[in-house]
């Protein structure tokens, strides 16, 4: 089984919300916090659904998620 890792950089993200709608199977949610630009960021929900298509990594128009695996 293949360790699934997102990284995301808070600070980068500017609370689009893009990676959340793209994700096909709703590992991502926003989170109730802000980061220092008071945007709500990406949070990992559930990892363990990750099927590692990196949508959220490739539409992420702020480079703020990377995807390993």
């Amino acid at each position: 089984m293949t360790k699934k890792i997102i990284k995301i950089d808070r600070d980068l993200c500017k609370g689009c919300g893009i990676c959340i709608e793209y994700c096909p199977k709703d590992v991502l949610v926003g989170s109730d916090d802000l980061n220092r630009y008071d945007n709500h960021f990406p949070e990992v929900l559930c990892a363990q659904r990750c099927i590692l298509c990196r949508r959220c990594e490739l539409y992420c128009p702020d480079f703020a998620i990377e995807v390993e695996g």
